[in-house]
């Protein structure tokens, strides 16, 4: 039986068994943004039962499909892992971010007599975010993820020693991280304005999708964030030193 360690980060804790993330998502274990804090303040700071966690963690390590492969980001190359996020996460914001507004317009159209207000405060707060994470995808693409990959070119003695503008590969990683930590905030807006995606009685079609959808981004956004804050983001500090 696998043993936690309650002193540990939840964000290494998501590294090392990838097993649990989908766990800690539904007890409501932030392992991205919050991915600092140990695996005992985050109990404690929801108020959870200790033993239940860790039952419900183990269970989760357990019961997963041996035959399923969790590529451990760890030991990849940096190159490998940034394109991984662009492929998948990065992809990911650029089909739904656009998609999920069209809907949330629709919705506002046709709720906004009894909703008008509740879907014109989510609407704020998600035009908000998609904005900044469009800039920050960017910032990425065009910046930092290829600074990294030159980093590692380097330090394979493959290419020059590459220079960056703003100095340090720090600096880009500590306004990411910023970042992420408003996106962090505003996906917990948003569920607190929608009473955690509750659907309403009369939803049609159309509301159930964007609840749908919404969902499934802020799920993206977890497991994106992840990579880079527990994964890409140390790495990058780490061989930038080396060098």
């Amino acid at each position: 039986m696998i043993e936690f360690s309650m002193n540990e980060q939840v964000g290494q804790l998501a590294v090392k068994f990838p097993q649990i993330r989908q766990t800690l998502e539904k007890l409501g274990i932030d392992y991205c943004c919050g991915g600092k804090l140990s695996l005992r303040e985050a109990i404690e700071n929801l108020g959870l039962s200790t033993e239940d966690v860790i039952k419900d963690l183990q269970a989760a390590i357990k019961n997963s499909d041996d035959r399923q492969k969790y590529r451990n980001w760890s030991t990849e190359s940096l190159t490998e892992l940034t394109g991984h996020i662009e492929e998948k996460h990065h992809s990911c914001m650029k089909e739904q971010l656009p998609r999920l507004e069209r809907l949330l317009d629709k919705t506002l159209n046709a709720h906004k007599e009894k909703l008008g207000q509740m879907l014109t405060e989510l609407k704020e707060v998600y035009a908000a975010l998609k904005s900044e994470i469009e800039l920050h995808l960017a910032k990425e693409e065009q910046i930092l993820f290829p600074f990294i990959s030159q980093i590692e070119n380097f330090q394979q003695n493959q290419t020059d020693k590459p220079e960056l503008h703003c100095g340090s590969v720090e600096n880009p990683i500590g306004q990411m991280e910023y970042e992420h930590d408003n996106a962090g905030k505003a996906l917990d807006k948003m569920r607190q304005v929608t009473l955690n995606y509750k659907v309403p009685e009369d939803a049609c079609n159309t509301f159930k999708a964007l609840y749908d959808g919404l969902k499934a981004l802020e799920a993206d956004l977890h497991e994106h964030i992840h990579l880079e804050n527990n994964i890409l983001f140390p790495r990058a500090i780490e061989l930038e030193k080396n060098i």
